[in-house]
């Protein structure tokens, strides 16, 4: 899939994936940010994506993030829409600091991850009812 991207920063790479087997590419941070504890920021990622038609771009904190910078998504994924890519829709990457300290997120670090993923838009087909019988409320699943 080819994919139209520009960076902010032109020194600063591509973004890319680490593994032949990599579902996410990395996304680089384009300045050094200081997150102090409990407060959230916004990291920018140093480009802009055109996301394809039918696509939808999610952003989606590395597993490591919490462990090692004691830092976590708030929302938990950003979307980026097909339409989200003017003069200054850089995408960013919202962190929350879950620790005691400020945290310093450096230029050029990998915090957050892309994923593209295959979207379709829903058409309402509005009904009384679904004629199913209640399977029980949140978080029923599994449960015994």
């Amino acid at each position: 899939m080819q994919v139209a991207i520009q960076r902010i920063d032109t020194s600063l790479p591509l973004p890319r994936y680490e593994s032949a087997g990599a579902v996410g590419f990395d996304l680089i941070t384009r300045e050094t940010t200081i997150i102090g504890a409990g407060k959230i920021a916004l990291v920018p990622g140093n480009v802009i994506v055109k996301v394809p038609a039918g696509y939808a771009l999610l952003i989606i904190p590395r597993s490591s993030l919490p462990r090692k910078k004691a830092l976590v998504c708030p929302h938990s994924v950003g979307v980026i829409d097909c339409d989200y890519h003017g003069a200054k829709d850089e995408i960013l990457v919202q962190v929350q600091n879950i620790g005691d300290t400020p945290v310093t997120v450096e230029r050029g670090e990998r915090i957050a991850q892309g994923i593209f993923v295959k979207v379709d838009r829903a058409e309402w087909s509005e009904v009384d009812g679904h004629g199913a019988e209640t399977r029980g409320g949140f978080g029923s699943t599994g449960t015994h």
